[in-house]
């Protein structure tokens, strides 16, 4: 059965007064998303798994700071799991960034058929949007939020100040925000 992201913020609010068994399920619900978060941005199995443990202390902790009006309670927890993993990223050097290897292990989940279509229209839908935006706003979206370069290594890039690139990211994940909104 789905877990909805009604009965995620349930789950939430609950941790968010010390239950463990919402805690726990809540943990079970997402932590193969989060897992994956973690890996994708570190590359690295073990240092993603501990991350992933920081991240869910994390949230056990501010469980009770979400607001389910603000964002989904997915979306939430993959931004603190990012958040994180590039803190943990920008904690190493170029060097030993380049050292690692790179893998294909991604967190099993198992499989559901409406979850499939439902993410597959989501990213249809991400897609569509992203397609809207001018193309140097579009590689920048997705190299800050997908590569987790940081604005200084966009500056960079893109030859432009830090400032310019803030504005960018922010106009450029309102316009996405907006053509996501039904």
């Amino acid at each position: 059965m789905a877990i909805t992201a009604e009965d995620l913020s349930k789950l939430l609010a609950r941790t968010g007064q010390g239950d463990r068994q919402a805690f726990a399920e809540f943990y079970s619900a997402t932590s193969a998303k989060l897992f994956g978060v973690c890996l994708t941005l570190l590359r690295r199995r073990e240092v993603a798994e501990d991350v992933l443990q920081e991240v869910y202390a994390k949230i056990w902790v501010k469980a009770s700071d979400f607001e389910p009006g603000r964002a989904s309670p997915i979306t939430w927890a993959v931004t603190i799991a990012r958040n994180r993993a590039l803190d943990e990223l920008r904690k190493k050097t170029p060097a030993s960034l380049d050292e690692m290897q790179e893998t294909q292990e991604f967190a099993a989940e198992e499989i559901n058929p409406l979850a499939t279509m439902e993410h597959g229209q989501d990213m249809a839908a991400l897609m569509r949007c992203l397609n809207l935006l001018e193309d140097e706003k579009r590689q920048m979206i997705l190299l800050a939020y997908y590569r987790g370069l940081s604005r200084e290594a966009l500056a960079q890039k893109f030859a432009k100040p830090v400032a310019t690139i803030k504005t960018w990211l922010h106009r450029g994940l309102a316009q996405l925000r907006t053509c996501l909104t039904p």
